[in-house]
């Protein structure tokens, strides 16, 4: 009962639980552009040293793998609700 209670609470505040999140992220960003903060010397690859740059890569194979479970459930993996019924 109690995490339904958290989660009404989270969507009644929906707009506030967005931003604090993208302030977080920025913040995450922010902090990975501190030389002090980050060691980047031992980076295999120059891409690697943008900040943001493990940011950027995350939310772009997050978007990747919805984009072709999609792509599967399309081809064949998603079927009428009616397949056993003949």
């Amino acid at each position: 009962m109690k995490l339904l209670r958290l989660i009404e609470f989270l969507r009644q505040r929906q707009k506030t639980v967005i931003r604090a999140c993208l302030a977080v992220l920025v913040l995450l960003v922010i902090a990975d552009a501190l030389p002090f903060l980050v060691d980047k010397h031992h980076a295999h690859t120059k891409a690697e040293h943008l900040p943001g740059f493990w940011a950027a890569f995350g939310f772009v194979a997050c978007v990747l793998i919805v984009i072709v479970s999609k792509a599967f459930g399309h081809a064949g993996i998603m079927t009428r609700e009616d397949y056993y019924d003949e």
